[in-house]
């Protein structure tokens, strides 16, 4: 990190952090840190939990709702609450905040994707940071098994961060559990997330408040460091001095990329909506992740789901996803195709518009291993 270059970063900070059961102490002096970041130069976007959990606390719930419009109602009482803490912790500063809710369809649309990214670049041109919240007032299957840690991973990819920094209540990712092993070992530096890694973050289960453990962290890691956001996840309730954080001074957990992606591939591998399926074999796994070759219609050895030309698909190998890509056939004519040469393509359709099923410039990976 160059401290004399303006560095544009995404700050997650979770629940636990921000819950009045916390005294929102931790906000307050994470608000002190970025506040000293962003008078440095310093473009911040912050992704914050925590709405539902602070409606608990203003209506006296004795634990987290269970049912939808609950949770709903939870959320929209508790948005206001947590809008209003980090609106007063800037204000000392003369920072003006702005609110965002978002969901999935905000990105997945290439259009309402375009207007939120615009929104979020002009609200830090002009010097405001914005909060980010997944909208859970109107959300259904995000309140349900979505989480904030995914979010700021497609906010940081959308917005060309330099890094993304998760905070929570751990120094970062572990070997093993350090709430129940007091000698686990911290993994201060991923260069590749492995299957060894995913198995460190194998519990999901977050804190009483809260929605996800380390293994969304992991996955949020995935989605940023394939789109070239370095990412760190650190201790929220200590040191969270940010030039300390991505220099180094801070022990945390620090995931590497040397990935850089244009915006258009970034809307295609995190935004835009999958329609189904293309599953291919070894060879052409190879040639499209090691060689960056397009994929022909030899290497398909099947199709799931229904689609038609221009739509975005996800590519598989060996059950697990590796790139999604924006198709130049549909889904009836790949069946018909699939596992032959290009060559045959006019022979089979009796018509020839592409050499490639996805053409490598619409294609993005997204999973070397």
């Amino acid at each position: 990190m160059n401290l004399h270059m303006k560095n544009r970063i995404v700050v997650k900070i979770g629940s636990a952090l921000i819950s009045d059961q916390a005294d929102s102490k931790y906000l307050r002096h994470i608000a002190d840190e970025l506040a000293a970041f962003h008078k440095m130069g310093n473009e911040i976007i912050i992704v914050s939990s925590g709405a539902i959990a602070t409606g608990v606390s203003k209506l006296n719930l004795k634990k987290k709702p269970t049912d939808l419009p609950s949770k709903q109602a939870a959320a929209s009482i508790g948005q206001v609450g947590l809008m209003n803490k980090w609106t007063g912790a800037f204000l000392k500063y003369n920072i003006i905040t702005a609110q965002l809710l978002l969901t999935k369809s905000d990105f997945e649309d290439r259009i309402r994707y375009l207007n939120t990214r615009n929104t979020i670049l002009k609200l830090i041109t002009w010097g405001s940071i914005p909060v980010i919240n997944e909208n859970d007032t109107v959300a259904t299957e995000e309140i349900n098994f979505g989480d904030n840690d995914t979010l700021s991973a497609i906010v940081a990819s959308k917005v060309d961060a330099d890094y993304l920094i998760i905070f929570t209540d751990v120094d970062g990712l572990y070997k093993n559990d350090p709430k129940r092993n007091k000698n686990a070992e911290l993994i201060e530096e991923v260069k590749k997330i492995s299957g060894d890694i995913e198995k460190c973050a194998s519990d999901k289960t977050g804190c009483g408040l809260s929605v996800g453990g380390m293994f969304s962290k992991i996955e949020a890691a995935k989605i940023a460091t394939a789109a070239g956001v370095e990412v760190f996840i650190a201790n929220g309730k200590k040191n969270v001095s940010i030039p300390d954080i991505i220099t180094g001074r801070v022990k945390c957990t620090k995931f590497l990329t040397d990935v850089k992606i244009g915006a258009r591939k970034k809307w295609i591998a995190f935004g835009a909506r999958t329609s189904g399926k293309i599953l291919i074999d070894d060879g052409a796994a190879k040639a499209v992740i090691e060689k960056g070759k397009s994929l022909l219609p030899a290497g398909i050895v099947d199709i799931e789901g229904k689609f038609e030309r221009g739509e975005a698909v996800s590519i598989i190998h060996a059950d697990k996803e590796i790139a999604k890509g924006l198709v130049s056939y549909s889904s009836e004519d790949i069946k018909k195709i699939k596992g032959h040469k290009s060559s045959d393509i006019e022979n089979i359709l009796h018509r020839k518009e592409y050499e490639e099923v996805i053409h490598k410039d619409n294609l993005v990976i997204v999973n070397k291993s």
